[in-house]
């Protein structure tokens, strides 16, 4: 995707009512999520493609990245929780309420772990595994994506 179509999507975005665009092509997919300020832009590359890879803001191509590699290491470690949609991540059921989990935590499978906002629905995330919860791996308030892991349990 060249930088002038990736520029008339942003603008697209910010200056109407839609929220969030994802578009995927044959050279990649491009996620746009309107915020507070400037819309942020998530570019993932599925092919090959030099002339894609110049148009991706290096910023933006270079955090999913970090964000992925302790996500593997702990998986390795114990039953990661992945997130069953794309949505907000919440760790509690209210802002002042108490974590429904912490580190340490002792779960039964069917327990909550979590919530996550999608389409202004509250999804509970349960446990899928008996165990200890050993890292929790999603901060509270940020955007979770599909299969990305939120906890491990051993």
């Amino acid at each position: 995707m060249d930088l002038r179509k990736l520029k008339t999507l942003i603008d697209l975005v910010s200056e109407s009512n839609i929220s969030e665009l994802e578009i995927t092509e044959t050279e990649g997919k491009v996620r746009i999520v309107k915020g507070g300020g400037a819309a942020p832009v998530q570019y993932v590359q599925t092919l090959a493609a030099p002339q894609a890879a110049a148009a991706a803001p290096a910023a933006t191509a270079a955090a999913p990245a970090a964000a992925a590699a302790p996500a593997a290491e702990a998986a390795a470690s114990g039953h990661a929780v992945k997130s069953p949609m794309v949505g907000t991540f919440y760790r509690s059921s209210s802002p002042g309420a108490p974590a429904f989990v912490e580190v340490g935590s002792k779960v039964n499978e069917g327990d909550t772990l979590c919530i996550i906002e999608a389409m202004k629905i509250l999804n509970e995330i349960e446990a899928d595994k008996s165990g200890t919860v050993t890292q929790i791996l999603g901060e509270n308030g940020q955007a979770v994506e599909y299969g990305q892991p939120l906890f491990i349990i051993e």
